[in-house]
């Protein structure tokens, strides 16, 4: 039996001076262009996961031949996914109120 590996999400941090994924970036440190393609990549990582185990679970439910544990550890993967996404969402929505009180 082969155990395949999780595919693990591992961006970079806001501000870097290239884009999570994508070597070479234009992207300026602290740009705000550099956050929101980071965020972007977190939403794509989010939908192919969640593909993949919609696919997976289509499957199972219609009786092919699919391994329950990689069922199992799609689903898990892609709720992981989801609460990222969801906490970066919040940070991003804390930031921009925390900007929005400063007095100019």
């Amino acid at each position: 039996m082969q155990i395949n590996g999780i595919n693990t999400f591992n961006p970079q941090p806001i501000g870097s001076s290239t884009p999570a994924g994508k070597p070479g970036g234009t992207s300026q440190v602290g740009s705000p262009q550099a956050g929101e393609n980071t965020f972007l990549n977190v939403l794509d990582s989010l939908n192919a996961s969640q593909n993949t185990a919609d696919t997976l679970l289509q499957q199972l439910a219609a009786g092919q031949d699919v391994d329950l544990h990689q069922v199992m550890i799609a689903t898990e993967e892609n709720d992981v996914n989801f609460r990222v996404a969801m906490a970066i969402r919040d940070k991003l929505v804390d930031a921009y109120r925390e900007v929005m009180r400063m007095s100019v």
